[in-house]
Protein backbone atom coordinates (compact mmCIF):
# COMPACT_ATOMS: atom_id res chain seq x y z
CA UNK A 1 0.00 0.00 0.00
CA UNK A 2 1.36 3.40 -0.98
CA UNK A 3 -0.60 6.47 0.16
CA UNK A 4 -0.04 9.90 -1.33
CA UNK A 5 -1.55 13.25 -0.42
CA UNK A 6 -0.62 16.90 -0.86
CA UNK A 7 -1.55 20.23 0.64
CA UNK A 8 -1.03 23.73 -0.66
CA UNK A 9 1.39 25.72 1.50
CA UNK A 10 -0.57 28.73 2.64
CA UNK A 11 -0.02 31.28 5.37
CA UNK A 12 -2.09 31.46 8.55
CA UNK A 13 -2.58 27.74 9.12
CA UNK A 14 -5.82 27.18 10.95
CA UNK A 15 -8.05 24.58 12.56
CA UNK A 16 -9.59 23.70 9.20
CA UNK A 17 -6.17 22.70 7.82
CA UNK A 18 -5.46 20.59 10.90
CA UNK A 19 -8.76 18.72 11.12
CA UNK A 20 -9.37 18.59 7.38
CA UNK A 21 -6.05 17.05 6.39
CA UNK A 22 -3.08 17.12 8.74
CA UNK A 23 -4.54 15.07 11.59
CA UNK A 24 -5.71 12.37 9.19
CA UNK A 25 -2.23 12.21 7.65
CA UNK A 26 -0.72 11.52 11.05
CA UNK A 27 -3.22 8.73 11.69
CA UNK A 28 -2.49 7.12 8.34
CA UNK A 29 1.24 7.30 8.97
CA UNK A 30 0.85 5.71 12.41
CA UNK A 31 -1.36 2.90 11.07
CA UNK A 32 0.97 1.90 8.21
CA UNK A 33 2.58 -1.53 8.32
CA UNK A 34 6.28 -2.03 7.65
CA UNK A 35 5.79 -2.69 3.92
CA UNK A 36 3.57 0.33 3.26
CA UNK A 37 4.57 3.94 2.79
CA UNK A 38 3.12 7.46 2.99
CA UNK A 39 4.16 10.29 0.68
CA UNK A 40 3.09 13.75 1.87
CA UNK A 41 4.01 16.77 -0.21
CA UNK A 42 3.65 20.53 -0.12
CA UNK A 43 2.04 21.60 -3.39
CA UNK A 44 4.10 24.71 -4.04
CA UNK A 45 3.94 24.19 -7.82
CA UNK A 46 0.16 24.24 -7.59
CA UNK A 47 0.38 27.48 -5.61
CA UNK A 48 1.73 29.44 -8.60
CA UNK A 49 -1.78 29.64 -10.07
CA UNK A 50 -2.21 32.56 -7.62
CA UNK A 51 0.34 35.37 -7.64
CA UNK A 52 2.49 35.46 -4.53
CA UNK A 53 5.81 37.10 -3.74
CA UNK A 54 8.96 35.00 -3.73
CA UNK A 55 9.77 35.40 -0.04
CA UNK A 56 6.19 34.73 1.03
CA UNK A 57 6.05 31.50 -0.95
CA UNK A 58 9.31 30.30 0.61
CA UNK A 59 8.03 31.19 4.07
CA UNK A 60 4.75 29.39 3.46
CA UNK A 61 6.50 26.19 2.41
CA UNK A 62 8.70 26.20 5.50
CA UNK A 63 5.76 27.02 7.77
CA UNK A 64 3.70 24.17 6.36
CA UNK A 65 6.60 21.77 6.83
CA UNK A 66 6.93 22.97 10.43
CA UNK A 67 3.19 22.51 11.01
CA UNK A 68 3.21 18.97 9.66
CA UNK A 69 6.14 17.92 11.80
CA UNK A 70 4.67 19.67 14.85
CA UNK A 71 1.39 17.83 14.33
CA UNK A 72 3.13 14.45 14.22
CA UNK A 73 4.39 13.73 10.71
CA UNK A 74 7.70 11.89 11.14
CA UNK A 75 10.13 12.53 8.24
CA UNK A 76 11.85 9.24 9.06
CA UNK A 77 8.65 7.20 8.63
CA UNK A 78 6.93 9.22 5.90
CA UNK A 79 8.33 10.91 2.80
CA UNK A 80 7.81 14.64 3.35
CA UNK A 81 8.83 17.03 0.57
CA UNK A 82 7.75 19.93 -1.61
CA UNK A 83 7.00 19.54 -5.33
CA UNK A 84 9.53 22.08 -6.58
CA UNK A 85 12.39 19.98 -5.21
CA UNK A 86 11.30 17.06 -7.43
CA UNK A 87 11.24 18.24 -11.10
CA UNK A 88 9.70 14.93 -12.16
CA UNK A 89 6.29 16.34 -11.19
CA UNK A 90 6.52 19.04 -13.88
CA UNK A 91 8.00 16.62 -16.42
CA UNK A 92 5.27 14.02 -16.04
CA UNK A 93 2.59 16.73 -16.05
CA UNK A 94 3.74 17.82 -19.51
CA UNK A 95 3.73 14.25 -20.79
CA UNK A 96 0.20 13.73 -19.45
CA UNK A 97 -0.98 16.94 -21.13
CA UNK A 98 -0.75 14.94 -24.34
CA UNK A 99 -3.19 12.38 -22.95
CA UNK A 100 -5.66 14.55 -21.01
CA UNK A 101 -8.53 15.98 -23.03
CA UNK A 102 -9.89 19.53 -23.03
CA UNK A 103 -13.40 18.16 -22.71
CA UNK A 104 -12.44 16.37 -19.51
CA UNK A 105 -10.91 19.53 -18.04
CA UNK A 106 -13.89 21.62 -19.08
CA UNK A 107 -16.03 19.49 -16.80
CA UNK A 108 -13.92 20.17 -13.71
CA UNK A 109 -16.17 22.10 -11.33
CA UNK A 110 -13.30 23.51 -9.26
CA UNK A 111 -11.97 25.43 -12.25
CA UNK A 112 -15.41 26.91 -12.85
CA UNK A 113 -15.71 27.87 -9.18
CA UNK A 114 -12.25 29.43 -8.92
CA UNK A 115 -12.26 31.15 -12.30
CA UNK A 116 -15.73 32.55 -11.70
CA UNK A 117 -16.99 34.95 -14.34
CA UNK A 118 -13.44 35.87 -15.42
CA UNK A 119 -12.75 32.57 -17.19
CA UNK A 120 -10.72 34.27 -19.91
CA UNK A 121 -8.56 35.97 -17.30
CA UNK A 122 -7.75 32.75 -15.42
CA UNK A 123 -4.27 31.30 -15.79
CA UNK A 124 -3.57 28.27 -17.94
CA UNK A 125 -2.09 26.72 -14.80
CA UNK A 126 -5.46 26.87 -13.07
CA UNK A 127 -7.09 25.10 -16.03
CA UNK A 128 -4.54 22.25 -16.16
CA UNK A 129 -4.24 22.07 -12.36
CA UNK A 130 -5.92 18.61 -12.35
CA UNK A 131 -3.32 17.25 -14.78
CA UNK A 132 -0.54 18.21 -12.39
CA UNK A 133 -2.53 16.53 -9.63
CA UNK A 134 -2.68 13.39 -11.75
CA UNK A 135 1.08 13.55 -12.26
CA UNK A 136 1.61 13.96 -8.51
CA UNK A 137 -0.30 10.75 -7.87
CA UNK A 138 0.75 8.57 -10.80
CA UNK A 139 4.43 9.42 -10.44
CA UNK A 140 4.67 7.38 -7.24
CA UNK A 141 2.40 4.49 -8.26
CA UNK A 142 0.14 5.50 -5.39
CA UNK A 143 -2.40 2.82 -4.58
CA UNK A 144 -4.55 5.03 -2.36
CA UNK A 145 -5.27 8.75 -2.17
CA UNK A 146 -7.18 10.42 0.70
CA UNK A 147 -9.81 12.68 -0.85
CA UNK A 148 -12.60 14.93 0.32
CA UNK A 149 -15.81 15.58 -1.54
CA UNK A 150 -14.25 18.51 -3.44
CA UNK A 151 -11.43 16.35 -4.85
CA UNK A 152 -13.29 13.21 -5.90
CA UNK A 153 -13.73 14.51 -9.45
CA UNK A 154 -10.00 15.15 -9.80
CA UNK A 155 -9.14 11.62 -8.69
CA UNK A 156 -11.60 10.23 -11.25
CA UNK A 157 -9.85 12.33 -13.90
CA UNK A 158 -6.50 10.95 -12.73
CA UNK A 159 -7.78 7.40 -13.23
CA UNK A 160 -9.12 8.32 -16.70
CA UNK A 161 -5.74 9.77 -17.70
CA UNK A 162 -3.89 6.71 -16.42
CA UNK A 163 -6.25 4.32 -18.21
CA UNK A 164 -6.01 6.19 -21.52
CA UNK A 165 -2.21 6.45 -21.33
CA UNK A 166 -1.82 2.73 -20.57
CA UNK A 167 -4.23 1.89 -23.40
CA UNK A 168 -2.80 4.31 -25.97
CA UNK A 169 0.74 3.08 -25.51
CA UNK A 170 -0.05 -0.57 -24.75
CA UNK A 171 2.01 -0.36 -21.60
CA UNK A 172 1.13 -0.93 -17.98
CA UNK A 173 2.91 2.22 -16.79
CA UNK A 174 0.53 3.63 -14.20
CA UNK A 175 -1.29 2.17 -11.21
CA UNK A 176 -4.94 3.22 -10.93
CA UNK A 177 -5.28 4.78 -7.46
CA UNK A 178 -8.23 4.10 -5.19
CA UNK A 179 -9.78 6.79 -2.99
CA UNK A 180 -9.57 6.80 0.78
CA UNK A 181 -12.47 8.59 2.44
CA UNK A 182 -11.20 9.35 5.96
CA UNK A 183 -13.60 8.06 8.62
CA UNK A 184 -13.30 11.33 10.49
CA UNK A 185 -13.03 13.72 7.57
CA UNK A 186 -14.04 17.18 8.69
CA UNK A 187 -15.23 20.21 6.80
CA UNK A 188 -14.67 23.01 9.28
CA UNK A 189 -16.71 26.12 8.70
CA UNK A 190 -16.16 29.76 9.66
CA UNK A 191 -16.84 30.72 13.27
CA UNK A 192 -18.70 33.75 11.92
CA UNK A 193 -20.70 32.06 9.16
CA UNK A 194 -21.63 28.40 9.35
CA UNK A 195 -22.25 28.24 5.59
CA UNK A 196 -18.71 29.33 4.60
CA UNK A 197 -15.58 27.22 4.89
CA UNK A 198 -12.99 28.32 7.46
CA UNK A 199 -10.39 30.22 5.43
CA UNK A 200 -7.26 32.27 5.83
CA UNK A 201 -8.63 34.72 3.28
CA UNK A 202 -11.59 35.73 5.45
CA UNK A 203 -10.95 39.35 6.51
CA UNK A 204 -12.13 38.61 10.05
CA UNK A 205 -9.58 36.87 12.25
CA UNK A 206 -12.48 35.88 14.50
CA UNK A 207 -13.67 33.54 11.74
CA UNK A 208 -10.88 31.04 12.31
CA UNK A 209 -8.66 29.52 14.96
CA UNK A 210 -5.05 29.84 13.84
CA UNK A 211 -2.46 27.30 14.88
CA UNK A 212 -0.46 30.23 16.26
CA UNK A 213 -3.30 31.49 18.52
CA UNK A 214 -2.49 31.30 22.22
CA UNK A 215 -4.79 29.73 24.81
CA UNK A 216 -6.60 32.98 25.64
CA UNK A 217 -7.16 33.83 21.97
CA UNK A 218 -8.62 30.39 21.26
CA UNK A 219 -11.01 30.59 24.18
CA UNK A 220 -12.06 34.13 23.27
CA UNK A 221 -12.78 33.17 19.64
CA UNK A 222 -14.87 30.19 20.69
CA UNK A 223 -16.92 32.30 23.08
CA UNK A 224 -17.49 34.91 20.36
CA UNK A 225 -18.28 32.29 17.72
CA UNK A 226 -21.67 32.76 16.12
CA UNK A 227 -24.28 30.32 17.43
CA UNK A 228 -28.01 30.70 18.11
CA UNK A 229 -30.43 31.04 21.02
CA UNK A 230 -31.96 27.57 20.82
CA UNK A 231 -31.05 24.71 23.12
CA UNK A 232 -29.00 21.83 21.77
CA UNK A 233 -31.11 18.92 20.49
CA UNK A 234 -30.93 15.30 21.58
CA UNK A 235 -29.68 14.11 18.17
CA UNK A 236 -27.80 15.58 15.22
CA UNK A 237 -31.01 15.55 13.21
CA UNK A 238 -32.17 18.49 15.31
CA UNK A 239 -29.28 20.61 14.00
CA UNK A 240 -30.82 20.83 10.52
CA UNK A 241 -31.14 24.43 9.44
CA UNK A 242 -28.76 25.57 12.18
CA UNK A 243 -25.40 25.89 10.36
CA UNK A 244 -23.48 27.65 13.14
CA UNK A 245 -24.74 25.25 15.79
CA UNK A 246 -23.94 22.29 13.54
CA UNK A 247 -20.43 23.59 12.92
CA UNK A 248 -19.59 23.98 16.61
CA UNK A 249 -21.02 20.58 17.52
CA UNK A 250 -19.14 19.05 14.58
CA UNK A 251 -15.84 20.56 15.72
CA UNK A 252 -16.22 19.12 19.22
CA UNK A 253 -17.24 15.74 17.82
CA UNK A 254 -14.23 15.65 15.51
CA UNK A 255 -11.81 16.82 18.19
CA UNK A 256 -12.98 14.16 20.66
CA UNK A 257 -13.50 11.32 18.19
CA UNK A 258 -17.22 11.06 18.85
CA UNK A 259 -20.33 11.25 16.70
CA UNK A 260 -22.41 14.39 16.54
CA UNK A 261 -25.27 12.34 18.01
CA UNK A 262 -23.14 11.57 21.07
CA UNK A 263 -22.21 15.23 21.55
CA UNK A 264 -25.84 16.29 21.19
CA UNK A 265 -26.89 13.68 23.74
CA UNK A 266 -24.39 15.06 26.26
CA UNK A 267 -25.56 18.65 25.88
CA UNK A 268 -29.24 18.07 25.09
CA UNK A 269 -31.39 20.85 26.52
CA UNK A 270 -28.38 23.07 27.26
CA UNK A 271 -27.46 26.31 25.55
CA UNK A 272 -24.19 27.45 24.04
CA UNK A 273 -23.27 29.21 27.25
CA UNK A 274 -22.57 25.74 28.67
CA UNK A 275 -21.27 24.24 25.42
CA UNK A 276 -18.65 26.80 24.35
CA UNK A 277 -16.36 26.61 27.42
CA UNK A 278 -16.11 22.83 26.96
CA UNK A 279 -15.29 23.21 23.27
CA UNK A 280 -12.75 25.94 24.03
CA UNK A 281 -10.98 23.82 26.63
CA UNK A 282 -10.70 20.83 24.28
CA UNK A 283 -9.23 23.05 21.55
CA UNK A 284 -6.80 24.70 23.95
CA UNK A 285 -5.49 21.42 25.36
CA UNK A 286 -5.21 19.75 21.94
CA UNK A 287 -3.61 22.61 20.04
CA UNK A 288 -1.21 23.89 22.72
CA UNK A 289 1.57 21.30 22.20
CA UNK A 290 1.24 21.58 18.42
CA UNK A 291 1.47 25.39 18.61
CA UNK A 292 4.49 25.31 20.90
CA UNK A 293 6.37 22.87 18.68
CA UNK A 294 5.35 24.75 15.53
CA UNK A 295 6.62 28.08 16.87
CA UNK A 296 9.93 26.45 17.74
CA UNK A 297 10.34 24.75 14.38
CA UNK A 298 9.37 27.67 12.15
CA UNK A 299 12.46 29.62 13.27
CA UNK A 300 14.78 26.78 12.19
CA UNK A 301 14.94 27.39 8.44
CA UNK A 302 18.05 25.28 7.88
CA UNK A 303 16.56 22.30 9.71
CA UNK A 304 13.30 22.58 7.79
CA UNK A 305 15.13 22.77 4.46
CA UNK A 306 17.16 19.72 5.46
CA UNK A 307 13.95 17.78 6.15
CA UNK A 308 12.51 18.76 2.76
CA UNK A 309 15.78 17.98 0.96
CA UNK A 310 15.90 14.54 2.57
CA UNK A 311 12.29 13.86 1.60
CA UNK A 312 12.83 15.13 -1.94
CA UNK A 313 15.76 12.78 -2.42
CA UNK A 314 13.60 9.82 -1.40
CA UNK A 315 10.74 11.05 -3.59
CA UNK A 316 12.97 11.55 -6.63
CA UNK A 317 14.34 8.03 -6.28
CA UNK A 318 10.82 6.60 -6.05
CA UNK A 319 9.61 8.68 -9.02
CA UNK A 320 12.44 7.94 -11.45
CA UNK A 321 11.32 4.45 -12.63
CA UNK A 322 7.82 5.71 -13.45
CA UNK A 323 9.05 8.77 -15.30
CA UNK A 324 11.53 6.67 -17.26
CA UNK A 325 8.78 4.18 -18.16
CA UNK A 326 6.49 6.97 -19.37
CA UNK A 327 9.20 8.44 -21.62
CA UNK A 328 10.02 5.00 -22.96
CA UNK A 329 6.37 4.11 -23.64
CA UNK A 330 5.95 7.31 -25.66
CA UNK A 331 9.13 6.74 -27.65
CA UNK A 332 10.89 9.78 -26.25
CA UNK A 333 14.68 9.48 -26.06
CA UNK A 334 15.88 10.52 -22.61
Amino acid sequence: MRVLSGIQPTGNLHLGNYLGAIRNWVKMQDEMDAESQCFFFLADMHSITVHEGREQRIRNVRDMAAALVAAGIDPDRSVLFNQARVPAHAELCWLLNGTARIGWLNRMTQFKDKAGKDREGASVGLFVYPVLQAADILLYQATHVPVGEDQKQHLELCRDIATKFNTDFSADVFTLPAPIIPKESARIMSLRDGTAKMSKSDPSDLSRINLTDDDDAIMAKVKKAKSDQDMLPETAEGLAGRPEAGNLVGILATMTGRTTDAVCAEFAGKGFGAFKPVLGEVLVETLRPIRQRFLELRTEDAALDAILDKGAAKAATAAEPTLRAAYDAMGLMR
